[in-house]
């Protein structure tokens, strides 16, 4: 096979490069010689059949000078591409006396108008918001909330995990109630909200990520008439005067005891409805007394310190309030839906 003669490819190529007239020229030029069956293409396809001498000779030069006319092709191609868009942007015209598209004012998404809504009840309260992160590790997620390694409460908040260590997104916003409580003495009064996660499938009522707001009080003699108290008049606030609620136990493994609040139903008013399935009450959110063992992972004194602790789901509360029926429409985005609120 006859030795290629880089030296004048490389000259035919930049001469035809350097006088391209539009970007459309320019690429033909690129496959001409760089493309799959371009001159320089084959040149280095054809390397393999030259003695192994000339082949170390010729190898180097042939790589360099793709590279050096692909540098060549971008630095050209710029070039022309700018040029194109000036002569583009010459001849259009802007006529300055047609009207500017109307605007539409901005509003907070109603998840937004929720969560802060609660928060202002408990900031009135004297409740201090604080914020955690939403990776969390096992410990803060599970152990320290009295939830240990192949307990069965564990199956009910089913999460994410990151890699292969004890890395996962937390399936509730109570860990930022243990890292205060580890730096903080009591007395304290924080309400938590954000972002949570659960290994759930997505339907009307469930979605693997969604909003919640925990609320925690620390300090002595705390019974749970406070905690009943507490929430009876958030329920007030957020549904109106009218508003009653009660509570029945239930089981959450951070508590003891530990009940559910329910409401009176704010669409038939106890009288029974579709809603409330009948039973004039619907069902808002868990809450408790602390724990023993949870103050003791934190190194509070369970025989001096009582507390009680809540939690509460944004989208449950704002579907009750707005009678939606579907919590997938909270992430739609479909402005339909959005300007209601």
């Amino acid at each position: 096979m006859p030795e290629p003669n880089l030296d004048n490819l490389k000259t035919e190529a930049f001469r035809l490069i350097d006088s391209a007239a539009d970007s459309a020229a320019l690429e033909e030029i690129h496959v001409k010689f760089l493309g799959r069956k371009g001159e320089l293409t084959l040149v280095l396809r054809s390397l393999g059949e030259l003695p192994p001498e000339q082949r170390k000779l010729l190898g180097p030069q042939a790589n360099s000078l793709k590279n050096l006319l692909e540098e060549r092709f971008q630095a050209r191609r710029f070039e022309l591409e700018k040029k194109e868009t000036d002569q583009r942007l010459t001849g259009q015209s802007v006529d300055v006396t047609l009207p500017v598209g109307t605007r539409r004012a901005a509003r907070p998404h109603p998840l937004t108008q929720i969560n802060n809504e609660i928060l202002s009840i408990f900031q009135e309260l004297g409740f201090e918001v604080a914020d955690g992160p939403e990776i969390e590790t096992d410990h803060y997620n599970f152990t320290a909330l009295n939830i240990p390694k192949d307990h069965p409460a564990r199956d009910m908040q089913d999460t994410f995990y990151i890699g292969k260590g004890n890395l996962l997104l937390r399936t509730h916003t109570s860990p930022v109630q243990i890292r205060v409580m580890e730096k903080r003495k009591p007395p304290l009064r924080i309400i938590a909200p954000g972002r949570v996660y659960r290994h759930e499938a997505t339907d009307a009522t469930h979605s693997a990520i969604f909003h919640q707001v925990e609320g925690l009080a620390v300090a002595e003699n705390l019974s749970f008439a406070d905690l009943k108290g507490t929430l009876a008049l958030f329920a007030r606030r957020m549904f109106g005067p009218q508003s009653e609620a009660r509570f029945r136990p239930s089981y959450f493994p951070f508590v003891e005891p530990g009940a559910e609040m329910l409401v009176s139903c704010i669409f038939c008013k106890k009288a029974g409805c579709r809603v409330c399935k009948m039973t004039g009450w619907l069902e808002l959110l868990g809450a408790g007394m602390v724990h023993p063992n949870v103050f003791n992972k934190v190194g509070i004194n369970p025989e001096k310190f009582t507390g009680f602790a809540f939690g509460m789901g944004v989208e449950r509360i704002a579907m009750l309030k707005f009678g939606i029926n579907d919590i997938r429409l909270f992430y739609d985005n479909d402005l339909r839906f959005l300007e209601q609120f």
